[in-house]
């Protein structure tokens, strides 16, 4: 007994310098938590977390592209005319100056939202509204008039914005003209334009397919502007405008790329500064909800865009209450422990499918750490872009 952990999974923001274009992220971060071991008085161990928030990544990578970038390439891409752009989410951060970018290179916008909320659940109007006013929202189209008559002017509950207006102004300001549908079937944008940008993240390939076999001439998704450098502007070949955030008003941070060499390079560091073989991950959003604004937190296309091989796959556990109110309900004290531990040591290599893993969490280990390191670090200015997670695939036999 005296040499037992008494401590589970531990989740520490750890300090690091302003990350900088051009900085030895590897180097920043294998330092930085080498130095608050030491400081803090504690040892890595083999199978910790090490995580990193995807924008110092991409700060260190100089993975920036301006309003003027986007208007090149959505124009190259769409001719320059008139352009749906459908399904986008209510964000001054995510998406604003996306559409700057989008209306800059066009001269007619079309807007197409979704009601009652965008696909994150930032909402548009209250869905009580929305019943209350005959409206079925899964397959009445409305205009603008339509949707003022019916539902008047709704704020954000959390930023106060009202979205339509704030998304017609800058549309405006770029010189674009600007109409508005709102409407929850894509191709409902076919009747104003057939080419069209769809702007949702987790949904984007559906859209796409029902878009190109309703008929649409040009359908773009946000992961295809912005694949490539635009007169030397950062990219994402692979997620275009998906993950971005706002940088200034004229410019937007683009999600981190290339991201499986950082993450390796750390994990040698450490191990060569510790003899331990730490996992390594680059996270961005969580994937959690939340129960009163009823946001869905993952605006980024994926929460982990790399990571070490040992974060492949989802957790492997026994739910140790079932145990103890069913295989073992006449057990108590040590007796108990000594037969639950017994049970998880000879447990199974796939668990999936059998009761006494229910109620145990089968998601990606990728999405369950990256969500407890968002949590950890916030997204404000505790100044703890890294994340040290240990004993996280520690049981109750360690």
């Amino acid at each position: 007994m005296a040499g037992e952990r008494r401590v589970g999974t531990v989740s520490m923001g750890i300090r690091c310098p302003i990350i900088r274009e051009g900085d030895d992220l590897a180097e920043i971060v294998s330092e930085s938590v080498l130095e608050a071991a030491k400081f803090e008085g504690f040892s890595l161990r083999d199978r910790d977390v090490i995580a990193v928030t995807e924008s110092v990544v991409a700060r260190s990578q100089g993975n920036y592209c301006t309003v003027e970038d986007i208007a090149a390439d959505v124009k190259a891409k769409t001719g320059g005319g008139t352009v749906g752009v459908i399904f986008p989410i209510l964000s001054r951060n995510r998406f604003a100056i996306c559409l700057r970018g989008i209306a800059s290179g066009v001269k007619k916008v079309v807007i197409m939202l979704s009601y009652p909320a965008d696909e994150v659940g930032n909402e548009l109007v209250p869905l009580d509204v929305v019943e209350q006013a005959g409206v079925n929202p899964y397959s009445d189209v409305l205009s603008l008039r339509e949707y003022r008559e019916k539902f008047g002017y709704h704020l954000h509950p959390f930023t106060g914005m009202d979205y339509v207006a704030y998304y017609e102004q800058l549309v405006k300001e770029s010189g674009a003209e600007c109409e508005f549908v709102f409407a929850n079937q894509a191709k409902a944008i076919l009747n104003y334009t057939d080419v069209v940008i769809t702007c949702d993240i987790h949904t984007r390939a559906r859209s796409k397919r029902i878009l190109k076999e309703a008929g649409a001439k040009i359908v773009l998704g946000m992961d295809d502007i912005m694949t490539a450098s635009v007169n030397g502007s950062g990219y994402n070949e692979k997620y275009g405008l998906l993950g971005t955030n706002k940088s200034t008003e004229s410019k937007v941070k683009l999600f981190p790329r290339d991201c499986k060499p950082l993450v390796l390079d750390i994990q040698a560091k450490i191990l060569q500064a510790t003899g331990k073989h730490v996992e390594v991950m680059v996270y961005g959003d969580g994937a959690f909800k939340d129960p009163q604004g009823k946001i869905w937190e993952l605006a980024d296309p994926v929460v982990s865009p790399a990571f070490t091989d040992g974060l492949i796959g989802t957790p492997n556990e026994l739910k140790l209450k079932y145990l103890a109110d069913n295989d073992f309900k006449d057990l108590t004290g040590e007796a108990l422990k000594e037969a639950i531990s017994a049970r998880i040591k000879q447990k199974d290599a796939d668990l999936k499918g059998k009761m006494a893993s229910e109620g145990t969490t089968p998601r990606q280990l990728t999405d369950l750490i990256g969500s407890l390191s968002d949590l950890t670090s916030g997204s404000g200015d505790k100044g703890t872009p890294v994340v040290l997670i240990q004993g996280y695939f520690d049981n109750y036999t360690n």
